[in-house]
């Protein structure tokens, strides 16, 4: 039986007994494969969950459905990161824009 709580804003799945993990930590093998499909199809991919578990597993038919949704998941946080950074990129370069004028 497992339960789960809140530790420091994180959510931990904790076994009765005692025994807890933090959480996931993507293996060096799921990044790897992630960052090559982006590498060779940057323009395919996007910050979609969805579409891009459509198209891993249209790039890797052989992929198992949990292989398939770590490297989807991986190519969707790296495009959400890409994402806030942009924004967050623009914000500064506006901010400093005002400031000298």
């Amino acid at each position: 039986m497992f339960c789960h709580f809140k530790l420091n804003s994180k959510w931990i799945r904790a076994a009765y007994g005692g025994s807890y993990r933090l959480g996931c930590v993507r293996t060096e093998h799921i990044k790897r494969i992630a960052k090559e499909l982006v590498n060779r199809f940057p323009n395919r991919f996007s910050s979609n969950f969805d579409e891009n578990k459509r198209l891993v597993s249209m790039f890797l038919p052989g992929a198992t459905p949990k292989v398939r949704n770590q490297i989807a998941g991986y190519i969707t946080h790296m495009y959400g990161r890409l994402a806030t950074e942009q924004v967050s990129d623009k914000q500064s370069a506006n901010e400093d824009k005002n400031e000298t004028e």
